[in-house]
């Protein structure tokens, strides 16, 4: 227990303040149980320490912030700690009232709201309101504030809630929604602004040059940021970021700086671009169309730059901003706007689907991911892409260590290979094979690239199941492993020694 939160000892501690505090200003410690299983998106600790009569929970996180979460699905920060929360609670014991207000408005109308407010709790339940509120505010040593400070408090918790409060329901991993509809800044404001900063910098003092343009992180926001502020003086930083970019090969932000040094037209920057693309086929692929000739370097700049870029940041996606932020070290704040967009795909969103499970597989929230490429599997109509998705399912779900949730998916991969049950042969290989059309299905998926894959994940699922305990998983799926890679036309040579490890490995189980 920190200082901080002395008032939620004193309660634990004091009945009579305890009952003071449940009734009438709904923190009560009898209610610390929520009506679902709920967890960060972020992984760290969450602890209930009281209820509303609504069915809201309060939550005390790793750090003392408290956040609440109301029965119907949503969610927000209401203070730093649970005595600042208590001053906000108590001083306000209508604040789910003042959520939105608007603070612009004039100290006289929103003073009104909430006298009206209060005035209704009064004639409602709670007639001695006024001095309940001193009563419990003295008993617990909290500070009687203005009331308008305290909503401006409340705004100022509630619009941290996201990126590192993000509440998500433990069972399904939906997010809460937020308890607020306050303004925020729109999010590739938000992540530019590093490299907004990190340009006026580089602008004025070069000697900066070397520290940002080295991080890859940092040179792509600026890279980013560039595009939106273009100024004639900043050719030779980008040339320099076009050196430094194009040694991570094909990005997104190497066709960037491309486009913003080739908008220029000068002939020394077309044989800078001829000699990046000659020296790195990455490069050379990446900068796709290049002009025979340096007369032609503008125009193809312009051309890329109107289907590809342009000037204005609303028309770029938001999963552009997320891993943008997440190459800036903000994970929560890539996370959240992750989780808010699978939280809104449907049956039109299967490209979003794949693209969400590929940026939450990278920033190693395979739970996430799991949930998006589950979701893009089943919308696919094609069984071999959808067998196939449904192993990198089974992939994702055994890192995110759910061993028999990815034992499931892959013998439900394979199920979905190989077809559904055989009817009569109709096909000529299958009758020069004596095969039925289903096993002729069987035969093609397993002499591709996807047959190793299939084998290999069955071995993995193996090793995982046994190291967690689960070793009648963990036999069945060496087991039926090893009868797929028998069926195999060429089993790699890493396929047999990781095969032959887990037999010696099975040893133990």
């Amino acid at each position: 227990m920190t200082r901080r939160d002395r008032a939620l000892e004193t309660l634990r501690q004091h009945s009579e303040l305890a009952d003071l505090a449940a009734f009438p200003f709904g923190f009560d410690l009898d209610r610390a149980e929520h009506v679902e299983a709920v967890r960060l998106a972020s992984g760290t600790a969450l602890q209930a320490v009281a209820g509303d009569d609504t069915g809201g929970t309060y939550f005390l996180c790793s750090n003392g912030e408290v956040l609440y979460a109301g029965s119907d699905g949503e969610a927000g920060l209401v203070g730093d700690s649970v005595d600042e929360a208590l001053e906000v609670l108590i001083g306000l014991p209508g604040w789910r009232d003042y959520t939105d207000l608007d603070l612009q408005a004039g100290t006289a109308e929103l003073t009104a709201v909430i006298a009206r407010t209060e005035e209704t709790i009064r004639n409602s339940y709670a007639p001695q309101l006024d001095h309940d509120r001193s009563r419990l505010l003295a008993g617990l040593g909290l500070s009687r504030l203005p009331q308008l400070e305290l909503v401006r408090r409340l705004h100022q918790s509630l619009l941290r809630t996201e990126p590192d409060f993000m509440l998500l329901n433990a069972d399904e991993g939906c997010a809460y929604t937020l308890l607020d509809r306050l303004p925020r800044p729109p999010l590739w404001r938000t992540v530019l602004a590093p490299g907004q900063a990190d340009l006026l910098m580089l602008r004025s003092d070069r000697t900066c040059w070397d520290e940002v343009v080295d991080d890859p992180g940092r040179r792509a926001t600026l890279l980013r940021s560039a595009q939106y502020d273009r100024r004639t003086t900043d050719l030779p930083l980008l040339r320099t970021l076009l050196r430094a970019e194009a040694q991570l090969g094909h990005t997104q932000e190497l066709t960037l700086a491309a486009v913003l040094v080739g908008l220029h037209g000068h002939v020394q920057d077309y044989e800078l671009m001829q000699s990046l693309r000659m020296a790195d086929s990455d490069v050379h692929h990446a900068l796709g169309g290049f002009p025979e000739g340096a007369e032609g370097l503008r125009a193809w700049a312009t051309a890329f730059d109107v289907s590809n870029y342009g000037q204005d940041p609303t028309d770029e996606d938001a999963l552009t901003w997320a891993d943008l932020a997440r190459r800036q070290g903000r994970t929560e704040l890539a996370r959240s706007v992750l989780v808010r967009l699978l939280d809104d795909a449907g049956p039109r969103d299967a490209p979003l689907l794949g693209r969400l499970a590929g940026q939450l597989a990278t920033l190693g929230d395979y739970t996430q991911a799991a949930r998006a490429r589950k979701l893009h599997a089943s919308l696919q109509d094609d069984p071999e892409q959808r067998g196939a998705l449904t192993l990198s399912l089974a992939v994702l779900q055994r890192r995110a260590g759910d061993v028999e949730a990815a034992w499931q998916s892959l013998q439900r991969a394979v199920a979905v290979l190989d077809g559904p049950p055989p009817e009569p042969p109709t096909d000529q290989l299958a009758l020069d094979l004596d095969l039925d059309e289903q096993e002729c299905q069987a035969v093609a998926w397993r002499s591709l690239q996807l047959g190793q894959m299939v084998t290999e994940e069955h071995f993995l699922v193996a090793r995982a199941a046994a190291t967690t305990g689960l070793a009648a998983t963990a036999r069945t799926a060496l087991a039926a492993g090893t009868a797929v890679m028998g069926t195999l036309t060429r089993p790699t040579d890493n396929l047999r020694g990781l095969a032959h490890a887990m037999t010696e490995e099975s040893e133990g189980w």
